[in-house]
């Protein structure tokens, strides 16, 4: 079975609701741009255009439309949902529920800006932002620098280890409770051993 056929029963076998917004969400998609592809991926629609681009998906109590590289696409308008898990992936999706009206002329430019991210082969870790630098707490790194095992660990961790320790420490709300963090880190780290490393 042809992709455009088994959209076709896709969209048919939505709740009426989703049907009407999926049938109109995807003639604004080919609106964008008549060259766009239809596809079946992960038991679902896609819309792709020189690339993977867009997926389609309905659950039970709304609709999303799933910008593969949603990190590298400007949101003016704010249509995309603010999903924790999807943005750490450098995916944005658009989500609707029963009744809500689709905001056309954002959507149609979302689409037109994916289909650019597309054709210029910019890739997702364009979007990652830079690293924050990690600012070490005097008080730890002088604690560190007096030991020459613990420092030459500390040295040899990656940014999320000592990352770790230094959320642990800073997070500490009474003066007692940081001195006792900052011993328990010293003994761990002079042992080469991470934060979470038993979680892990």
């Amino acid at each position: 079975m042809h992709a455009q056929e088994k959209i076709n029963l896709y969209i048919a076998d939505r709740p009426e609701w989703q049907r009407q917004l999926m049938v109109r969400i995807r003639q604004l998609i080919h609106a964008a741009n008549e060259e766009i592809e239809e596809n079946w991926r992960w038991n679902a629609p896609h819309f792709d255009h020189e690339g993977i681009m867009l997926g389609m998906v309905g659950f039970k109590n709304h609709i999303a439309v799933w910008f593969h590289k949603g990190a590298l696409v400007n949101d003016p308008k704010g249509l995309f949902d603010e999903d924790g898990k999807e943005k750490a992936k450098g995916m944005r999706g658009y989500k609707l529920k029963e009744g809500d009206p689709i905001n056309e002329k954002a959507f149609l430019d979302l689409v037109k800006q994916a289909i650019k991210v597309n054709q210029s082969g910019a890739k997702l870790a364009d979007a990652k932002p830079a690293r924050k630098t990690l600012v070490i707490p005097p008080d730890l790194e002088g604690c560190l620098r007096k030991h020459d095992d613990a420092w030459r660990h500390w040295e040899r961790f990656n940014y999320t280890h000592k990352k770790e320790y230094v959320e642990w420490i800073t997070d500490a709300k009474k003066e007692e409770t940081r001195k006792r963090r900052i011993a328990q880190a010293l003994e761990m780290i002079r042992e080469g051993a991470g934060k979470e490393d038993k979680y892990r």
